[in-house]
Order: C-alpha cells, then structure tokens, then sequence
C-alpha cells in the first residue's frame, strides 16, 4: 500500500496557492483538532455529524486521523465524514495533499489512511504522526506546509 504514494517531488503535483489552510477531520476525541490548535495556520473542521456539509473551494491539505485495526484490514481506515466530504468533487479538486495521524501499535498499518488518500486523490503524503503528535511533528509539518506552498506560489 505504501508503494504507490504520491511524492511531492513528482512532476504531475499541483502545489497549491493563496495562504496556507487545512482541511481537517476530528473525532469527539479531538485528538487531531488539539494537533491542528498547535498548527496555527487557517483551518476548516469537517463535521463529526454526517448531517452537515463542509465545502471547500480554495486549495488545501487535508489532515485525518486513521481508525481500524491494523494488519491487512484497511476497510474503514479513512473515517465516513473524511469521504463524505470527499465525495463531493468541488472538495476533491482543491485537496493538494494529505497528512494521516494513527497508532504504531498498527505497525505496517499506521496511519494508512495517508496512503490510501494519496492514491485515490493523486496527491502527495506529505506527512504522518502518531496519534497526537510531539512537538516536533508539529514544528516539522509547518516546515513542510510552508516549503510545499512557497513552491507554489512560483
């Protein structure tokens, strides 16, 4: 599953403009959203509740965490509001790339739901952390966002 990952270096990446935003989904944990707080760039909150809609029309990253059990069982690994939110093409088009959070204790499963995103969307992983990131996930995935949306801006 990892094999097939897109990479930011790849020649068909679309880098995105404008200022930095992620897209983000969170449980009632609030795992991610406590990781994204730290982030402190434009953030949107795809609903926990399936019966309301976040549209997206301007690029971004989307940020989410990985749920299932591990091993070679990835049904249900990217949560229902990430793909209901994805299935919505005007969504889609905007997503520049994705970052996944999960457990290690998953081993080669670990927030394979950045992987599985990658592929189907054709955008770069740029980034994984488990569960809710160190202080260092946080200052490296600001110097990858900020990197990653520099070399758009041309």
């Amino acid at each position: 599953m990892h094999n097939d990952i897109i990479l930011v270096d790849d020649e068909d990446v679309i880098k995105p403009s404008g200022e930095i935003h992620v897209v983000y989904f969170s449980s009632i944990s609030n795992n991610t959203h406590r990781f994204i707080e730290k982030l402190d760039f434009i953030s949107s909150r795809i609903p926990y509740n399936m019966d309301e809609e976040l549209i997206i029309d301007i690029d971004y990253v989307l940020i989410t965490p990985t749920y299932g059990g591990g091993g070679n069982d990835t049904a249900g690994a990217v949560p229902k509001q990430v793909i209901k939110f994805l299935n919505n093409e005007n969504n889609r088009k905007y997503c520049r790339g994705v970052v996944a959070s999960g457990n290690t204790n998953f081993g080669d499963s670990f927030a394979i739901a950045g992987p599985i995103l990658s592929k189907k969307l054709k955008v770069p992983l740029l980034y994984q952390f488990e569960l809710l990131g160190t202080s260092n996930d946080v200052i490296t995935l600001k110097k990858i966002l900020n990197n990653f949306w520099n070399k758009g801006d041309g």
